[in-house]
């Protein structure tokens, strides 16, 4: 039975706990990523730091010793290590052998693991490949859709962001999750839609505040609106008041469903102009003659 988990700390299978220790810390010190630079000391000094956690617990050494690396497929440890591409090793050993958590670095930042379970792996509980992630996509792309850039596993990619996404949807990147002898899960992605300082939405509806000066709230007239789409002329009737609304059809957001664009509300608010830059014969008539209620 081959026992590669010795072989990783360089110690025979009759080592004693203190021994294992020595070797792991000689080892650890030595390829350390703050300390050794070289090309896969990293790697290395992840699975010195696996084998560790298995060896120096007497329940999971016993079970080591018992089912050798059928435990991990007939392969060495290094390369059942090695196999694992972006995966969590220390996450999918914890759940092969049970117990709490290992040591060593963290997992993949804002993503965490779906579970583990399905399938039996020499009579332990294979892990779950898949992933969940949480992202935020920029209020702009929510409408419109396009591309959004993020990173995973020391890979960074671009996906498509559809039109009309919201909050808590859901997204499912096939074979961008973990990898696990040859196999890789789905990386599932919640999203999030960042707030804008432009917009509100309602719904499908979009709502956003219209400067009109105090001139064309008053008689009538035309003003200029950028919209997520494109730039439209709103006609403004005269007498126009205050947080009054106007409704621009189907410049809204997609309803992903129906395919079918909510309503933008524009919602007037009236600039008055400064007194000080008034004509004085102006100011004088305004005060004589406007009402005051």
């Amino acid at each position: 039975m081959s026992a590669s988990l010795y072989d990783t700390l360089g110690v025979s299978e009759g080592a004693s706990a203190e021994e294992i220790k020595k070797a792991y810390r000689r080892l650890a010190r030595k390829y350390h990523p703050d300390i050794n630079k070289e090309k896969g000391a990293e790697e290395k000094f992840k699975e010195i730091n696996a084998a560790y956690e298995i060896l120096k617990d007497d329940d999971k050494r016993r079970q080591y010793d018992q089912y050798g690396d059928s435990m991990f497929g007939g392969q060495n440890f290094h390369d059942f290590a090695s196999s694992q591409g972006g995966a969590d090793l220390d996450e999918i050993l914890r759940n092969m052998f049970g117990g709490g958590g290992f040591g060593g670095r963290s997992g993949f930042g804002g993503f965490s693991s779906s579970g583990f379970g399905g399938g039996s792996f020499g009579g332990f509980q294979t892990p779950d490949l898949d992933v969940e992630a949480r992202i935020t996509v920029p209020f702009n792309v929510a409408i419109l859709g396009g591309k959004h850039s993020i990173s995973y596993g020391g890979e960074n990619f671009d996906i498509k962001i559809p039109a009309g996404i919201k909050n808590g949807e859901k997204m499912r990147l096939k074979g961008k999750g973990k990898s696990y002898q040859g196999q890789k899960g789905d990386l599932f992605l919640s999203v999030e839609v960042a707030n804008s300082i432009e917009y509100e939405r309602d719904g499908d509806d979009l709502i956003k505040n219209l400067d009109i000066p105090l001139k064309t709230a008053l008689f009538g007239g035309k003003v200029s609106v950028q919209t997520p789409y494109k730039e439209v002329t709103l006609k403004v009737k005269e007498n126009t008041k205050n947080a009054q609304k106007f409704r621009v059809k189907g410049y809204g957001m997609i309803n992903r469903k129906s395919q079918i664009k909510g309503d933008l509300y524009l919602k007037a608010n009236i600039v008055l102009p400064n007194v000080k830059d008034l004509d004085e014969d102006l100011k004088t008539l305004m005060k004589d003659k406007l009402p005051d209620k």
